[in-house]
């Protein structure tokens, strides 16, 4: 019995013997052979299209790469030129702007476009195609960032102009990186264009090739075929070699259904698939083409291809706009050279532009006005490919720079003070013109580059520091570091001007020192220092040096000695400085100090209050018979007669004196106690001193109540007008009275004019009450009969106030009284104090019709010139005059005088102080118009006008 595995291994081995004599013999028959020449030819046929398909996908790939890589790499490229140029745009802005919210708003501008710029470099390096354009792309960002990082540090009110060319240096940088990144990118698009160009004619010549070994393999088989079968298989053979031969739309004859139909169906398959495969790959080649032609259309730089002929064949429309008719060249074939000869351009500017622009790289202006910026990259075929980018906006930035530059600069230049900018390692980078004329130094003697130790020696060189070397004055440096701050130093030079010194450090580790010459600001310093203790006039202590030295006397007095106080007032210079001007009163003011510090030892002080007021401190005394000493030899020496510049000059002085500390312990107590003294030696005797008394103080007390209560009663109008009647002698009758004023004290009674006038004049009192006086006794007058006038006294003071003329015009409209029965009268002192002045206010007066008198003529200065001056109305004379009259001591024949001078010169004379029948007789006698006095009444007050009317006058003249 046999084994069941051995039998199943004999069935297997019987049945694998069958299928190949099967397949054996299924090659031995033309279905067979045929089936194998077909196969064979499907193979190939297979192969070739397989390949086809292979290189028309790599083709493919190539130019999406062309497209999505290099072409885009080029358009972020050249946005992130656009976002660098921005951000310097924005930066410049910010650079002037004063506003916060505005510099807060430009730098939010900047960040983000320092994001958007950072996007667009990553997705050029993202879509760049070589290693160089990667290692670019990390430049140009390394480069921003240290632009961003020198634009943070940069502060625009401390940075100099090397700072800003740093900056400007590092732009400059970044832009020919983003240009190289570009360059980098167009050249990779250009490779890969070219390389699919190279691919294509290098597949279909593989294809070609392939095609014809299938042809002849085909026709080797068409021939093994041929000894086999004829007839049926020549069509098929045809159809074979028309496919082989590319002529795919011929038609194939249908066969039937044996082998020979199929394999002729097969065949137009074959064709169809071909056929398909042909027109996709056409189709891809166009779209790329046309995705390619797109982009460069679109291209914001504009892009002109020039072949190797010179002839221009390729522009896109960014370089048709910048060269206006260049398109017409194209079309016409015009080579450059022809263009440059000028065979087409007709004069036109655009085509010499583009001429110009082609010629070579670098930057080039247009005829209207526009920078292009051109950069040529050659072609394999012997041309160049030159990409023209618009640069105007930042050639006006660069413009705009400059200027900029030009006026820091000038501002450098024109500074008050010199300049020198040192960077961290100690070595001059700016120095301006100030600095070499401070220091006295040749134009080329500091220049950028030396160190601060080769600076100072140049100054040595120069003679600045006499006896001082270069060590002293780098100590003298160190020195103005105050815990490691710079605080001014003050450098003196040889010429004796002074330098303020300053430094201020920089963000760069460096520092920048201002110099300053402060020789005069520090003169006037000094010079107000010492006005401020010193009287500007005479160069003695003042008010405040003189309160010191007697606190200083004070605090001593009581270890030692005593000390005496002496206030000095000199008398009669009011008139020398009225009469002979300020200018000698100034003069003779200065001689007195010069004499009265000659007068006192070194320990005294001798100080000016002001005007004519001095104070004279004497020290180490012990009994009051050493100041009187001092006082008379004060008194010799300073009454001397002075030899001024241009007049002999006399002047006396009265003295008061206080001691301390019996009289006081206080700067104020004794200057006050010894002004007392002095008014006390002014009003008793002129020319001598005397020492204070504690009585004294009691009259200034009193004198002070007295100046109150005088401003209180101005301020109510307690005063009174009285008035004397004036008697015409030719008449008989009052011809008017003399307005005369009266103050009736609440406390003591009537006080004599001659008791609160003189106050009133020292307090300027006297403007405002005679002003009040004139408009009282107008205003009466205006009641009084018509040829009744009446008279006014005016001071001396009231004719320095500009309100005179205004205030006599006023009361006379206000009170109707017509201005020839207002009658003024003044004294000798006006017309001395300013005769100019005066006769210019009395023809004013004058003009309003108002008589003017001269008062009291014969007791002061009693010139002539004065009548001549001014043609008066009347002539005064005064009652000490008329009280001698009846005394045979020649008072008579002065009387006389007077009388015949005013006949002489038709001007009116009226007696005062008339008292007695005789002295009216001899008036009467001597020819005189009028007369005053108690003879007639004595001033009555504006009740008892109209009795004194009535009794010389008679009951119809009298007031109704």
């Amino acid at each position: 019995m046999r084994d069941p595995e051995t039998a199943t291994d004999d069935r297997t081995r019987a049945g694998l013997s069958y299928a190949a004599r099967g397949f054996l013999g299924f090659f031995t028959t033309i279905r067979g052979r045929i089936f194998v020449a077909f196969l064979c030819m499907s193979l190939l046929s297979g192969l070739l299209g397989l390949y086809a398909v292979v290189a028309i996908s790599h083709i493919g790939t190539l130019i999406n790469r062309t497209y999505d890589e290099s072409l885009m790499s080029i358009n972020y490229a050249r946005a992130t030129a656009a976002d660098f140029a921005k951000m310097r745009t924005v930066f410049a802005r910010r650079m002037h702007a004063h506003d916060a919210a505005e510099a807060a708003k430009l730098d939010a501008e900047i960040a983000e476009l320092s994001t958007t710029l950072a996007e667009d470099l990553t997705i050029a390096v993202e879509r760049s195609q070589s290693d160089r354009a990667v290692r670019t792309a990390g430049a140009v960002q390394a480069g921003v960032a240290a632009w961003e990082e020198m634009r943070r540090t940069l502060n625009p009110a401390t940075a100099v102009s090397a700072r800003w060319d740093e900056l400007d240096q590092q732009a400059h940088a970044v832009d020919n990186q983003i240009d190289l990144l570009v360059n980098y990118t167009a050249g990779d698009g250009f490779t890969f264009r070219q390389a699919a160009r190279v691919l294509v004619a290098r597949e279909m010549q593989v294809n070609a090739i392939a095609a014809a070994l299938a042809v002849v393999i085909c026709g080797m088989i068409a021939w093994l075929l041929n000894r086999r079968i004829t007839g049926p298989l020549a069509a098929a053979s045809a159809a074979a070699k028309r496919i082989a031969s590319g002529r795919l739309e011929d038609r194939i004859l249908a066969g039937g259904r044996d082998e020979l139909g199929s394999l002729l169906r097969s065949m137009a398959v074959m064709r169809d698939n071909i056929q398909a495969m042909m027109a996709r790959e056409v189709s891809q080649r166009r779209v790329a083409e046309a995705l390619v032609t797109d982009a460069l259309q679109t291209s914001r730089e504009g892009v002109v291809v020039v072949d190797a002929a010179g002839r221009i064949a390729l522009a896109n429309n960014q370089a048709l706009r910048f060269f206006e008719g260049l398109g017409a060249a194209i079309e016409a074939g015009t080579s450059l050279a022809r263009l440059a000869g000028g065979s087409m351009s007709n004069g036109s500017e655009p085509l010499e532009d583009c001429v110009r622009a082609l010629a070579q790289d670098g930057d080039i202006q247009l005829a209207d006005g526009r920078w292009l910026r051109v950069s040529r990259s050659p072609t394999q075929e012997g041309g160049f490919i030159a990409v023209c980018s618009d640069i105007s906006l930042l050639k006006e930035q660069e413009d705009r720079l400059t200027l900029t530059n030009l006026r820091l600069d000038a501002a450098l230049d024109n500074m008050s003070q010199g300049l020198c900018l040192y960077d961290a390692q100690d070595r001059l980078m700016v120095v301006n013109r100030r600095y070499s004329e401070i220091y006295g130094l040749a134009p080329r003697a500091v220049v950028p580059g030396m160190t601060t130790l080769e600076v100072m020696r140049a100054s040595l060189v120069a003679g600045n520091h006499p006896g001082c070397d270069l060590d002293t004055l780098v100590r003298q440096q160190r020195e103005a570091f105050d815990n490691g701050a710079w605080r001014t130093h003050f450098q003196e030079l040889s010429n004796g001007r002074i330098v303020a010194i300053d430094r201020r450090e920089t963000a760069d580790g460096g520092f920048v020192a201002t110099y300053e010459d402060v020789t005069e600001r520090r003169r006037a310093e000094a010079r107000i220092a010492f006005l401020a203790h010193h009287d500007m006039l005479t160069g003695l202590p003042n008010r405040v040096a003189l309160g010191q030295q007697i606190e200083m006397a004070v605090a001593q007095a009581g270890r030692d000695y005593g000390f005496a106080v002496f206030a000095i007032d000199l008398d009669d210079f009011r008139p020398v400085n009225e009469t002979l001007g300020h200018g000698v009163g100034d003069e003779l003011l200065a001689a007195v100090a010069n004499r009265l510090t000659a007068c006192v030892r070194e320990i005294d002080c001798v100080a000016r209050l002001g005007a004519d007021e001095f104070i004279v401190v004497q020290r180490g005394i012990d009994r009051p018979e050493d100041a009187a000493v001092l006082a008379r030899r004060i008194i010799e020496v300073v009454g001397a007669p002075y030899s001024l510049s241009s007049h002999e000059v006399s002047v006396g002085l009265t003295i008061g004196i206080t001691l301390a500390p019996s009289d006081g312990t206080s700067c104020d107590k004794l200057l006050k106690n010894a002004e007392v003294a002095l008014d006390r030696g002014k009003t008793e005797a002129r020319g001598s001193f005397r020492f204070f008394e504690p009585e004294m103080d009691a009259r200034l007390q009193a004198r002070r109540l007295l100046e109150r209560d005088l401003r209180e009663a101005l301020t109510r109008e307690a005063f009174e007008v009285y008035y004397q009647p004036i008697y015409s002698l030719d008449t008989d009758r009052v011809c008017g009275f003399e307005a005369l004023l009266r103050w009736n004290h609440p406390v003591r009674g009537f006080i004599s004019p001659a008791e609160f006038i003189p106050i009133a004049e020292e307090l300027g009192l006297i403007v405002p009450l005679g002003e009040w006086v004139l408009r009282r006794a107008c205003e009466v007058a205006a009641h009084w009969p018509d040829g009744l006038k009446v008279a006014v006294n005016v001071s001396a003071v009231q004719f320095t106030s500009a309100s005179l003329v205004t205030a006599v015009r006023e009361a006379l409209r206000r009170t109707g009284l017509p201005g020839r029965r207002l009658e003024l009268e003044i004294t000798e002192s006006v017309l001395v104090a300013n005769p100019g002045s005066t006769t210019a206010i009395l023809h004013s007066l004058k003009a309003l019709g108002v008589r003017v008198a001269m008062d009291d003529f014969g007791t002061g200065y009693s010139s002539l010139s004065y009548l001549r001056s001014f043609p008066f109305d009347k002539i005064k004379i005064d009652q000490s005059f008329v009280r001698d009259l009846c005394i045979k001591d020649g008072t008579d024949f002065i009387v006389r005088a007077v009388i015949g001078l005013g006949a002489s010169l038709g001007m009116t004379t009226t007696a005062e102080g008339v008292e007695t029948e005789a002295q009216l007789a001899q008036l009467r006698a001597e020819g005189c118009d009028e007369v005053q006095g108690y003879l007639f009444s004595r001033p009555v007050p504006v009740s008892e006008v109209a009795d004194v009317i009535r009794r010389w006058n008679g009951n119809s003249r009298a007031i109704a």
